[in-house]
């Protein structure tokens, strides 16, 4: 199907019928739009959504461009091609708009390319399609050789795109990049903030507003410290800012003569930021719960491994630097949106390398209720085909799909403890590490929380055991795929160290004793590993334990049998209908 833009469809009309249907893609309603969550708000709040909406909605041009440079002329394509009646167009234009992008890897580890000779890049948008990490490392290191340590400064920040200039490389702030983008955004939020009831939540807006205008980190440092300050606000909104995309930055650790350079001129590299917007309405009651766990995070800190050996975000005299919602989302979009096998349930954002927490500012966790909550029949019936087939008898009067969210606290909240700094010299490895880190964090903590009174004896098994049924996967992920090769590594550590195990009818059985000292210790090597900053360190570990194992096999064979799922795609009907009022 050649054409004069150059694209043709990659799928077969099969593989596409397959793929868009029901079965295969798999719809996430978020709020409906006459939801009583939308309908209690004052009208100053419903004004300030529509903004927030449209503001949300210009995001995704960025991303896309930040993603690969085809998207735009593949998305309209698409476009021209399903007003032509191409069915084929059609629901490649459903796949790409799920995903948001013309690549992304399912749930079953498949990558996914939309159109013929368009493959995935490691450095995205963000770097020339061309640049091979040869050259990249070549260039960086004749221009440090030059003198030019500002110009590489500005090519390895998490801020920036990347363009050829001769037979260099030029870093370009996303603010001036994405000048018109962010310029209408930054329109948006000032409306927004015109209307908006709460006082706090409007310097926020105006706040974000002025970063996205200008180049100057420290507007993101004012704008992200107000945000994690933010508690008490009908409204949820935020700019989201996270490295897992590009792959192409991380590895100039591992050029012996680049990193020395480096380190010479005090360069730290910093992955690109992939951007996303998050709209919702903070749920209050849902709040309330998160915010029994926050007194206690100074006392998590303290049982935190070889804790006299770094600083941490949370301390005994810092704890009020950690806000928590519960979030019923209106929409999600650009990096926030992109629904490749799965979509995230919970952030803990700012991360490390922003500079919000150079200038005291804290984290802020926030829960996405309507990813998390699955309760239509259909979804109660996949779960315990899972359960039939997966676990031990047994064990199922312990499986609590809400013990899935109290994990998700502890993962959450895990990110603001260990160390604060440093982990960059990991490279590509860093983000495997620290969800690693997330995920064992909230088992290994379990006892401390029930000593608390956080959970009772009988909530602990419920997570342990919910979290152990759904820890295996349909599919061995791809390196590039952290937060599923961090699962990986966990269960293989759990199944050596007998905490886990199958029976001769291939199910799963738990050692209950086992789980939560198992996970201690596995955080423990975890820590140190972030605290060595030595790139081979983080390899070998993660290496050693990204393995698919005989059990992995036998459970994934019988996922793959009962759940047919390869994707989703988010459904916004209350979005929807702001963004065209």
């Amino acid at each position: 199907m050649a054409n004069d833009l150059n694209f043709e469809l990659n799928l077969s009309h099969e593989e596409l019928v397959k793929r868009t249907s029901k079965e295969c893609l798999i719809p996430k309603e978020m709020l409906k739009a006459d939801a009583p969550e939308y309908e209690a708000l004052a009208q100053g709040d419903k004004q300030a959504l529509k903004h927030l909406v449209k503001a949300a909605k210009a995001m995704d041009e960025v991303f896309m461009i930040q993603d690969n440079p085809d998207n735009l002329a593949f998305k309209a394509f698409l476009e021209e091609e399903t007003a032509k009646g191409n069915e084929d167009a059609k629901m490649t234009l459903a796949l790409f708009n799920a995903q948001i992008g013309m690549n992304a890897v399912d749930s079953e580890a498949n990558k996914i390319f939309l159109a013929k000779n368009h493959g995935e890049l490691a450095g995205k948008g963000f770097y020339p399609v061309d640049l091979t990490k040869e050259e990249f490392h070549k260039i960086l290191i004749k221009m440090l050789n030059e003198g030019k340590i500002q110009e590489v400064k500005d090519i390895l920040n998490q801020r920036s795109m990347v363009v050829r200039e001769g037979d260099i490389l030029k870093g370009i702030d996303y603010t001036e990049y994405f000048a018109k983008q962010f310029d209408y955004i930054a329109d948006e939020l000032e409306a927004a903030a015109e209307v908006s009831t709460n006082e706090d939540f409007n310097k926020y807006l105006k706040l974000q507003a002025i970063a996205l205008c200008e180049n100057n980190p420290k507007n993101d440092a004012y704008a992200d410290k107000k945000w994690a300050e933010l508690q008490d606000t009908p409204l949820e909104f935020t700019i989201s800012r996270e490295q897992y995309a590009d792959e192409l930055t991380g590895t100039v650790v591992e050029n012996e003569e680049l990193k020395a350079l480096l380190d010479k001129n005090g360069i730290e590299p910093i992955s690109k930021d992939s951007l996303g917007i998050r709209v919702g309405i903070v749920n209050k009651e849902g709040t309330e719960k998160l915010l029994e766990i926050k007194k206690y995070m100074p006392v998590l800190a303290e049982n935190m491994p070889y804790k006299e050996e770094y600083e941490q975000n949370i301390s005994q005299d810092n704890d009020e630097k950690q806000t928590m919602v519960d979030v019923d989302i209106v929409t999600l979009r650009g990096d926030e949106g992109t629904y490749r096998g799965g979509i995230t349930l919970a952030q803990n954002l700012p991360n490390n390398d922003k500079p919000s927490l150079k200038i005291g500012g804290g984290r802020r966790n926030v829960y996405h209720r309507q990813i998390r909550i699955s309760t239509s029949p259909e979804a109660k019936e996949r779960r315990q085909k899972r359960l039939d087939a997966t676990l031990a008898k047994d064990f199922h009067k312990y499986y609590n799909q809400e013990a899935d969210h109290w994990f998700t606290i502890g993962h959450e909240n895990v990110h603001s403890l260990g160390p604060k700094s440093g982990t960059e010299a990991l490279g590509k490895y860093k983000n495997i590490i620290e969800e690693n880190k997330a995920d064992m964090g909230s088992l290994a903590l379990l006892d401390v929380l029930v000593d608390l009174g956080m959970y009772s004896e009988e909530e602990k098994k419920q997570i342990i055991v919910t979290y152990a049924a759904d820890n295996f996967l349909k599919a061995k992920p791809t390196l590039s795929q952290a937060h599923r090769v961090r699962t990986v590594m966990q269960t293989k550590y759990f199944l050596e160290n007998n905490a886990i195990s199958l029976n001769s009818d291939g199910l799963l059985e738990i050692d209950m004793d086992k789980m939560v000292p198992t996970a201690q210790k596995m955080l423990a090597e975890i820590v140190r590993v972030q605290l060595s900053k030595d790139f081979a360190s983080g390899e070998k570990y993660v290496l050693d334990n990204f393995v698919w194992t005989d059990e992995m096999e036998i459970i994934s064979k019988k996922l793959k049998e009962i759940d047919k799922s390869l994707n989703g795609t988010l459904v916004t009907p209350l979005a929807d209908k702001l963004a065209q009022e």
